[in-house]
């Protein structure tokens, strides 16, 4: 018996399982906290609105290190790019309140979404992209919802506290899911 390894997993599918590992981590521990808070803008809210798009550019930043050969790297780029403008316009839109914050983090989820959508289908042959492909297409409807909820009579921001709690578990789905892929699958000898 002899084991076949698919290229692609041999390269930097085990780091970016770890990687989706970190990203499940971290966002349920920043939506439990803005859940605790009750999604009322405040001192804390306001560090964990900002501290969620500069976490992404971290993560896209170890993400295009890993995966720097393949062509997937180049959407990885303007998501960095982009959650820097994000963090910058959720700064600034902070000083405006609820409303203008959720419209910044709309806009962000949208374009964020589209990005995630186009690289995961880029590394679909890959596995366990799925539920990336998935919640790249969530994030562009969900970001619309925000600028929804931003015209509301009372908004408050703990729709972006389930946004991140989805957004969380489906990076464990894939993580998941990579790893099932990455498993050797036996071949018989001929």
């Amino acid at each position: 018996m002899s084991t076949a390894v698919s290229p692609a997993l041999t390269g930097f599918a085990p780091a970016l399982r770890r990687l989706y590992f970190v990203r499940f981590g971290f966002a349920i521990v920043w939506a439990v906290l803005v859940f605790l808070t009750g999604g009322h803008l405040g001192p804390v809210v306001a560090v964990l609105v900002v501290l969620y798009p500069l976490f992404d550019v971290a993560a896209a930043v170890v993400d295009a290190r890993v995966s720097k050969s393949s062509p997937s790297s180049r959407g990885l780029y303007l998501n960095i790019a982009m959650s820097l403008l994000a963090a910058i316009g959720l700064g600034i839109a902070l000083t405006s309140g609820i409303p203008a914050v959720l419209r910044v983090w709309g806009v962000w989820a949208v374009v964020a979404g589209l990005i995630q959508l186009i690289v995961a289908i880029s590394r679909r042959a890959m596995g366990g992209q799925w539920p990336m492909i998935l919640s790249g297409a969530l994030s562009v409807l969900a970001g619309a919802s925000f600028a929804l909820m931003a015209g509301q009579s009372a908004p408050s921001l703990m729709g972006i506290a389930g946004y991140a709690t989805l957004g969380g578990l489906f990076f464990l789905a894939s993580a998941l899911r990579l790893g099932r892929a990455a498993r050797p699958t036996t071949t018989p000898e001929h």
